[in-house]
């Protein structure tokens, strides 16, 4: 529960609030052991806990002080198909007990699935590099504080039309966490995410713009530079000020790294299990057909030290791989639970939970010669709405940017709509860039694509 408090001096690092990892180990066990005794076929558990510290700086001076500790555990059991769920935040033996019997109540009122169960016990993960996850910052509330003032200052004092900020804040968590199911099979980590956040508000005249700049990590040495992350957040800011409505056209948009992202969500959510066998994605039996340009090339790297999204098996415990997902434009495998492989009758691909760690092959071009060599359109820098339709791929959402002319930037662009279809856009990429922003589990470069639909005045 998060809580705000006076400043003091205990480190976010303090690793005596969080339990050991064998602890858990062993409190899965004995749920697994429970679940069994109480009549159920098979039973998976998850538990974990967590401790973080965030704080926040505005108008050069302290805005908030939050800690915040999380416990959880969640447990499904498996009883002639049927299966029942369950979760608390008790992680004493009555919490977890008081929550096994919940989960064995409702399998008992459940309908039967033929496709529930565990995956398949010689899926297993067995072993794993060391992923490197585990980086407590042992940054206390009056160091996060200072580092905050400094990140936010950087930003004020890079122009004075930077007026002023909706705050800049430091952030730090740890955690533990474990999975266990009845095939024998249980297994943790520990893991670390620091963060360091700023949002500038630019004004002139009658004009404000907002924008915001940020760099997360493992590891607190991996973070950019406090003062760097201050001015590109003014710099940001300043750029968009004196906005306007681009006209109404069709020309190429070019995707900056943080709004490209957004194009692989995408794709990931129509080549993953729950949507496929709901027939609810345009790229439902399409492996190995083409489905993109021979440019896009899209690999999975679960095993990256320090990654934002490495681990060593899926959500359930399956092992993680490297993968291929889609080469030169040819789509190469889909992400599969157990519970929708079996649905699609095809086998797990260790990508319960997600994709872990996305790589887009870059190109050679840097952003200033994309620009160039666009000509006359539209450079996305912000994406608003959700108007994205997977079952046929059309895609419609507001956007801000910059408009671009005779290959340079004009002006700032706000209140456009971009528009097309997914399935055209994949295949009318005409360029990738060479600006890939590391800070991500998600690592694209910039996108170029042709003939988009853009609505404006």
């Amino acid at each position: 529960m998060a809580k705000r408090q006076d400043i003091e001096t205990t480190s976010a690092a303090d690793d005596r609030s969080l339990p050991e990892l064998d602890w858990l180990k062993d409190r899965a066990g004995e749920l697994l052991a429970q679940a069994k005794s109480g009549g159920a076929d098979e039973a998976e558990v998850a538990l974990s806990a967590s401790r973080a510290l965030s704080v926040s700086a505005r108008a050069r001076q302290r805005e908030s002080i939050e800690h915040e500790g999380d416990r959880n555990a969640s447990i499904t059991v498996y009883c002639d198909k049927r299966s029942g769920s369950a979760s608390t935040t008790d992680l004493t033996p009555d919490g977890l007990q008081a929550a096994l019997t919940q989960a064995l109540t409702v399998a008992r009122f459940t309908e039967a699935d033929a496709f529930a169960g565990l995956a398949d016990a010689e899926q297993m993960a067995d072993g794993w590099p060391d992923l490197s996850l585990f980086h407590p910052w042992g940054l206390s509330a009056n160091g996060a504080l200072e580092m905050a003032l400094a990140l936010e200052a950087a930003a004020l004092d890079h122009d004075p039309r930077i007026v002023q900020t909706e705050g800049a804040t430091v952030a730090s968590q740890d955690g533990v966490s474990v999975y266990g199911n009845s095939h024998g099979f249980i297994a943790g980590e520990r893991a670390s995410r620091q963060a360091i956040s700023c949002q500038p508000l630019a004004s002139a005249g009658s004009g404000m713009q907002r924008e915001i700049a940020f760099s997360q990590a493992r590891h607190a040495d991996d973070l950019e530079d406090v003062a760097a992350i201050g001015r590109l957040g003014a710099e940001r800011a300043l750029a968009r000020l004196g906005a306007k409505t681009p006209p109404t056209t069709t020309a190429p948009v070019l995707f900056t790294p943080r709004v490209a992202r957004s194009l692989w969500s995408h794709l990931i959510g129509a080549i993953s299990g729950g949507t496929l066998y709901r027939n609810a994605s345009f790229l439902k039996d399409r492996i190995d057909e083409t489905i993109a340009v021979d440019r896009l090339t899209l690999t999975q790297h679960p095993h990256r030290p320090r990654g934002l999204a490495s681990a060593g098996f899926d959500g359930d415990g399956v092992a993680t791989a490297e993968r291929t997902l889609v080469e030169a434009g040819v789509l190469r495998g889909y992400l599969l639970s157990a519970y929708t492989a079996r649905r699609l009758g095809l086998t797990s691909t260790g990508n319960a939970g997600g994709v872990f760690n996305l790589d887009v092959a870059p190109g050679v071009d840097d952003f200033d010669a994309l620009v160039a060599g666009m000509g006359r359109g539209l450079v996305v820098t912000e994406l608003m709405g959700q108007g994205v339709n997977l079952v046929n791929g059309d895609y419609s959402r507001g956007a801000a940017g910059f408009w671009v002319e005779n290959g340079e930037i004009a002006y700032p662009v706000e209140n456009a709509t971009i528009a097309g279809n997914l399935a055209d856009m994949y295949r009318n990429i005409e360029a990738f860039g060479s600006d890939v922003e590391r800070g991500s589990a998600l690592r694209t470069p910039s996108v170029l694509v042709g003939a988009m639909t853009i609505a404006g005045s």
